[in-house]
């Protein structure tokens, strides 16, 4: 074998000996050998909950088949996005993300679509709390806003390096909070968060409906704003489209400033290839820039994630930036961007973050409120959103009767035709499946 990914295309053969094309089809197809330091097979998985499933269902048969062909033991190591980077070289940890050189205002790039937005994060980095307290990045994944609020904390670190960060996403916070609950350390948590100069909360809208991280995030925006101290938010949405957001929370978001990303045009695609393409060290011929600017266009993300990838068959295989490595790279973005389909995992995930209720309870027998309104909701979504049938859905749930899951998903969409509030939160639920893809 010749390569690393001869290997990995070798064990995706011998799995097929187990596991079935479908199986491989679904769970394995975002998989990619990087590199074999000594006994460990390195992987990576730019998609967080496969990487999840398949470590906890699918090392073995890995390891075995690893096993097979090298005649001893192997461990197997799967990296998500930002694992991957530091294994790279390209990015520096978390915690130094706000001194890093990668994500400053020099290295974002600006056109129509995002003027407006780093013109304001920029007077916010240089003039914190003064003008735009909070300021509301809003847009759809992948266009650069948590780029501009790591921008935003680089400038502030730089001007004042004793300066108190926090970050976190919103969904994080919400686990945080249950864990602070849980271990008695809600004093603790309050104190991080509300002794910072500058918080920058990413994907806001995801403690939208959660009754008590929005209280606790009600007082620790009255405590920041109060005492004069920048907050800095991003979201996928406006706030007076955040249908579940406490009215007293969706007006302060709306006190200082909304400023929103679009997807970039040509032009600007043009320029984030190449500029991306630079940082990583490539000089692309334009003919192979204009085709991805071309071909790709829902976002920033998809347009870097084609050139690391690009980077990785010639780095992996040794081939060149022609056209076919282009083609070959664009590939499966385009195909997952146009054919998104969320696996029922994925929906019974974000649903059971949503109502704060395990996957295993939405799964069982158990009738209390929470755990019903959260299973027909599921059993709705997954039939609307993914093409299972109704006697496949039935088996996510301990194997219940299709009668079951249909006299469910009727109850949905009577109840979405009544009750307009509950037609919203199901819409909520949807939308935040769909940012996780």
């Amino acid at each position: 074998m010749n390569s690393v990914a001869d290997v990995w295309d070798n064990v995706l053969q011998q799995l097929k000996k187990d596991l079935s094309e479908t199986t491989i089809a679904t769970w394995f197809d975002e998989l990619e050998a990087v590199d074999i330091r000594g006994n460990t097979f390195i992987l990576h998985c730019a998609n967080d909950f496969k990487k999840g499933y398949i470590e906890s269902l699918f090392l073995k048969n890995i390891k075995s088949v690893l096993h097979d062909i090298f005649s001893t033991d192997f461990d197997v190591d799967i990296l998500d996005d930002l694992s991957f980077e530091e294994f790279r070289g390209n990015v520096k940890k978390q915690s130094d993300r706000f001194t890093s050189d990668e994500f400053t205002f020099e290295t974002f790039v600006v056109g129509p679509s995002n003027k407006l937005a780093y013109a304001a994060c920029q007077a916010v980095a240089n003039h914190p709390a003064q003008n735009y307290n909070p300021l509301l990045i809003y847009g759809d994944s992948g266009l650069g806003k948590t780029h501009l609020i790591y921008a935003i904390a680089n400038v502030i670190r730089k001007n004042d390096p004793h300066a108190k960060i926090a970050y976190v996403k919103g969904d994080d916070l919400t686990n945080e909070l249950v864990d602070a609950i849980r271990e008695g350390k809600t004093a603790e948590m309050r104190e991080k968060y509300r002794q910072a100069d500058l918080l920058l909360v990413d994907d806001v809208q995801f403690i939208a409906g959660k009754k008590q991280t929005q209280e606790e995030f009600f007082h620790t925006f009255n405590n920041l704003y109060e005492s004069g101290r920048q907050i800095v938010l991003t979201s996928d949405r406006p706030p007076s489209e955040m249908t579940l957001l406490d009215d007293r929370l969706r007006t302060r978001f709306e006190w200082g400033l909304l400023v929103d990303v679009a997807p970039p045009d040509f032009e600007t695609r043009v320029a984030i290839v190449k500029n991306k393409a630079a940082l990583l060290g490539m000089e692309l011929p334009d003919k192979v820039v204009f085709t991805i600017a071309e071909k790709v266009t829902a976002n920033v993300r998809q347009l870097e994630g084609t050139i690391n990838k690009i980077l990785a068959y010639k780095d992996l295989l040794g081939s060149d930036a022609d056209e076919e490595t282009v083609e070959r790279a664009m590939q499966d973005i385009l195909k997952r961007s146009s054919e998104y389909i969320p696996t029922p995992e994925a929906i019974l995930e974000c649903i059971s973050k949503y109502y704060g209720v395990d996957i295993s309870i939405i799964q069982s027998q158990q009738r209390n409120r929470d755990a019903v309104a959260a299973r027909q909701i599921a059993m709705y979504l997954i039939r609307s959103m993914t093409n299972l049938s109704v006697v496949d859905i039935g088996k996510y749930f301990s194997n219940r009767d299709h009668s079951t899951v249909l006299y469910s998903i009727e109850q949905v969409e009577k109840k979405m035709k009544k009750d307009p509030s509950f037609s919203e939160r199901v819409k909520e639920i949807k939308t935040n499946i769909n940012s996780k893809r």
